[in-house]
């Protein structure tokens, strides 16, 4: 039996590292500053004006403050570890990451001087995929999954959370979830009925 290091507990570790290392240059435990999270996190302005680019990507790693990484880790292990479950490692990471892209692009679309940061769209992207997949893999109707998926976002809709991050992150999720349940099920019927 060979040994699998779980893609949940690499991507806490990093998040954590991450909000480590902010809060040592930042000077402050319980809140990343401002001056860092323009750097580090997603700043609208540096993205489109400034060419900053990559911040798409660092803000999915970078928390505003102790209790909005607490609160992300602990989702993330919920919808993360299900997540294994279904998917291989490399699409897992796409989960992730495409979701979590998808809702910074999303992001965008606000006032330039927003500065936002947080796994929250690529979390949404994982809980997305595993709850459509379920539902394909058994043959029930996916339409129930996006309901409940989306009945899930609104209530998590609350002052000073990034909705369009998000949306982006779910919407995302469930494409791909429906895709790769939607594979499996071709690759099962002509493994078995060929």
């Amino acid at each position: 039996m060979t040994y699998r290091f779980s893609a949940t507990f690499a991507l806490v570790i990093i998040n954590i590292a991450v909000y480590a290392y902010t809060s040592l240059i930042g000077n402050n435990f319980l809140n990343t500053p401002l001056r860092i999270l323009r750097i580090y996190g997603q700043y609208n302005y540096a993205v489109l004006h400034l060419g900053w680019w990559w911040q798409l990507i660092t803000s999915i790693f970078v928390h505003v403050n102790i209790a909005h990484l607490a609160g992300n880790m602990f989702f993330l292990l919920i919808f993360g570890l299900r997540a294994e479950d279904f998917f291989k490692d490399s699409e897992y990471y796409l989960v992730y990451f495409a979701s979590g892209l998808a809702g910074n692009l999303l992001t965008l679309l606000y006032p330039l001087q927003v500065t936002s940061a947080g796994a929250s769209g690529a979390i949404f992207g994982l809980f997305g995929a595993v709850i459509i997949y379920m539902r394909k893999v058994i043959e029930r109707s996916v339409l129930g999954a996006v309901l409940f998926a989306f009945m899930f976002f609104l209530i998590t809709v609350s002052l000073g959370t990034n909705i369009l991050a998000h949306l982006g992150g779910l919407v995302v999720g469930l494409g791909i979830g429906y895709l790769l349940a939607k594979s499996r099920k071709a690759q099962f019927h002509y493994e078995f009925n060929f």
